[in-house]
């Protein structure tokens, strides 16, 4: 006797309201909680470059006060019904999310409306903001974690969008006023670069009513400036920051693989064998096991709307910084020649599928996936397909993707601290 597996995409309805605003929905009413994550499309790469952070800025901002609510009011009132409402900013989309009990359904999208339509902005509120961001970067200045991410981003992408630091830096944050940020608010947020998802105790039709009261007041159309697609520069380079730390923090990569290229999934495969977060993981295996090099490893493909990247990090003292480095560089070399075994691929496949069901356990895991889906462009139909794609990773993909990737090549390697031996 066989058995169906469940079908994640057939659990999500699309729903479209009067107004033409579209989500996906999945009814749950197994707790009386909703929660909405949302998306506009275009995010801290839109930018620009005297002003960034003003992305990361503007999200901070959205719930310190809106409508008739400065900002001591409004977080008063998201407390007096247990709402949860935030935002966020990534490089290429700007999200929303909301969570409340159901019973409250009504007073929490009235909320959400003020943030998302009726922000205040008022200046001590925006002022409060800056200082924390202000504050925030300046323990950055002396985080090695932070100075290594910098100089490795600004040496790969070079003046492209992706290079300017996303919380922005001592310069530009301060040159960003009130009125950047109200035109940015109505370049980024608009009905047709949305992407909503609602996971929980509520059906299509009075999602369909809720979302054109929450959204309806937003533009019609964004006005998003065009981010040309970059390739990685500076494979080969060693960027070192001097800093007087014991340890050094090194950050390496090269070029990854988009979203829609044939091998991606045969390269996730091949990046968890080598240095997936996993205690199986080649790189954690000789880097920190075996040798002790480091408390921990990793890598991953990083896949944005106009870049692909394979990166990757790690963590140890001074004077074993050249022998971690030439460890990493080895286990990348060897596994580009050899490829994987079998069993190692056995292993990843398994590990790959039998986890992806941990992003599906909570409605906002749920809701935050769809969107995240929304925004990359997949359709609804990827979320059974998805560990399809991976079974279907062959030792010879694996072999042959993993020689695409890094044979013959040479990394990009930034580090903060004084490492001895690169």
């Amino acid at each position: 006797m066989t058995t169906k597996t469940q079908s994640r995409a057939d659990s999500v309805q699309k729903v479209t309201s009067a107004g033409g605003l579209q989500a996906w929905l999945v009814e749950d009413y197994a707790v009386p909680l909703v929660a909405f994550e949302f998306g506009f499309l275009g995010g801290s790469s839109q930018d620009a470059p005297a002003k960034a952070g003003a992305a990361s800025m503007l999200s901070a901002l959205l719930d310190e006060g809106a409508g008739p609510y400065d900002a001591e009011a409004f977080h008063r009132a998201m407390d007096d019904k247990a709402v949860e409402i935030s935002f966020s900013a990534s490089r290429d989309s700007f999200n929303g999310r909301m969570k409340t009990l159901t019973r409250h359904l009504d007073a929490a999208c009235e909320l959400l409306r003020l943030a998302v339509c009726e922000p205040r902005l008022d200046e001590d509120a925006v002022e409060r903001v800056r200082s924390q961001m202000v504050a925030g970067l300046k323990r950055e200045a002396k985080d090695p974690d932070a100075l290594a991410g910098k100089a490795w981003r600004e040496a790969a992408f070079g003046g492209h969008p992706y290079a300017m630091p996303a919380r922005g830096d001592l310069d530009t944050v301060p040159a960003i006023t009130r009125d950047y940020l109200l035109a940015m608010r109505r370049r980024l947020m608009a009905r047709d670069n949305l992407r909503i998802s609602v996971v929980g105790a509520i059906d299509a039709g009075k999602l369909a009513r809720l979302l054109d009261e929450v959204f309806s007041a937003l533009p019609s159309h964004c006005d998003l400036a065009p981010i040309a697609d970059v390739s990685m520069a500076g494979m080969g380079e060693h960027k070192i920051v001097d800093l007087d730390v014991p340890q050094s923090t090194i950050r390496f990569g090269l070029p990854g693989l988009r979203r829609d290229d044939p091998d991606f999934w045969a390269g996730v495969v091949v990046n968890h064998i080598l240095g997936g977060g996993v205690f199986s993981a080649r790189l954690f295996r000789e880097v920190r096991e075996k040798r002790g090099l480091a408390y921990s490893v990793h890598s991953q493909l990083m896949t944005y709307d106009h870049a692909a990247l394979f990166s990757g990090g790690t963590s140890t003292k001074n004077e074993r910084a050249g022998e971690s480095l030439s460890v990493i560089e080895e286990e990348i070399r060897k596994l580009a020649e050899e490829g994987p075994t079998e069993e190692e691929l056995d292993k990843a496949r398994k590990y790959l599928i039998g986890s992806y069901a941990l992003r599906f356990d909570t409605s906002t895991k749920i809701a935050g996936n769809l969107t995240h889906l929304q925004v990359e462009g997949y359709p609804v139909e990827f979320l059974d397909k998805r560990n399809a794609y991976i079974a279907a990773v062959m030792l010879e993909d694996a072999k042959r993707v993993a020689k695409r990737l890094f044979l013959g090549k040479k990394l990009l390697v930034a580090a903060a601290g004084r490492p001895t031996g690169m």
